[in-house]
């Protein structure tokens, strides 16, 4: 007598075979995004590749998983419950693949990619601090801005929220950013300062970087000034700018973590003082940190040294 677990092991009502990883990445991608060009992007693939990957999981399953109209595609009733499904279990996925680099960390070093003025001004002149508090962890800092992917060996990364990234990151807040003019001490001449009030001169000599080119206006709108177009001298990166400011050349629009060393130190003064510009710098990881993990321990040295 056979139960009625028992059956024809080739039977379709047994097919217990998953499609494969390669076009449920594929699919993932395209649903998240509703856009197959932008999911080839991030998978650094051709749109074509994307495609036949999406249609040859549809032909397996038997379903349409996305309404294509056009340029654009919509997920289907079926599209937006495998949706769901594999975006979980890519995060369970990402998930331990963090857990086990950021536990195993005597494996390699890992990988810390941060913004190069911040890098340069503010975290590399504070690490010897983190290194002493933490001997066992072992970790490469490297200068990159905008845009990256977890899946090009980067463990951790120190962004500022000026850009979108995929919603499947782990984002832990570390500070607000603060901005405020800055300048030498021995060029105050460039600003007006009366009683209760400091405004900058019209003739001031404005430092501009091509990183970050609305940098006066953003500062003018938080700070309840005048927003004026103003020319001057212009950078390629924010730190060229700020090393304007030190070496008397002008004034820079200067946040507060990258200038706070040189303010303390007297190298520089911001006359106008600091105000929130209402973005924010994020410690990112592809799946939340676990509790006694190194990335947890660098995320409350972070904290306590902002």
């Amino acid at each position: 007598m056979f139960s009625d677990k028992d059956g024809d092991p080739g039977s379709p009502l047994n097919d217990t075979r998953l499609p494969s990883l390669m076009a449920l990445r594929c699919f993932e991608a395209a649903a998240r995004r509703e856009n197959f060009s932008q999911a080839a992007a991030e998978l650094h693939l051709t749109h074509g590749a994307v495609s036949r990957a999406v249609r040859l999981l549809e032909d397996e399953l038997g379903v349409a998983l996305f309404e294509r109209r056009s340029r654009r595609v919509f997920l289907t009733d079926s599209g937006r419950i495998l949706a769901r499904a594999v975006a979980g279990g890519l995060d369970l996925i990402r998930q331990a693949v963090e857990e086990i680099r950021l536990r195993a960390g005597q494996d390699r070093p890992l990988v810390l990619s941060c913004e190069p003025t911040l890098l340069m001004r503010w975290l590399i002149p504070r690490w010897p601090d983190f290194q002493a508090q933490h001997p066992e962890i072992e970790m490469h800092l490297i200068a990159g801005g905008g845009e990256f992917s977890f899946a090009k060996g980067i463990d951790l990364a120190i962004r500022r929220n000026d850009f979108p990234w995929p919603e499947s990151y782990h984002a832990e807040t570390l500070f607000t950013e603060k901005v405020g003019p800055v300048c030498r001490p021995d060029r105050l001449e460039w600003f007006e300062i009366k009683e209760g009030s400091t405004s900058l001169k019209p003739d001031a000599p404005q430092l501009h970087t091509r990183t970050r080119p609305d940098a006066w206006q953003e500062w003018a709108v938080a700070a309840g000034y005048p927003v004026r177009q103003a020319l001057g001298q212009g950078f390629e990166h924010f730190y060229f700018s700020l090393q304007a400011a030190v070496a008397g050349l002008g004034v820079a629009i200067g946040p507060w973590h990258l200038v706070r060393d040189d303010v303390q130190s007297g190298v520089l003064v911001a006359p106008q003082g600091f105000v929130e510009d209402g973005s924010q710098y994020c410690l990112l990881s592809p799946a939340p940190l676990s509790s006694d993990g190194a990335g947890s321990k660098l995320l409350a040295w972070l904290r306590s040294m902002s």
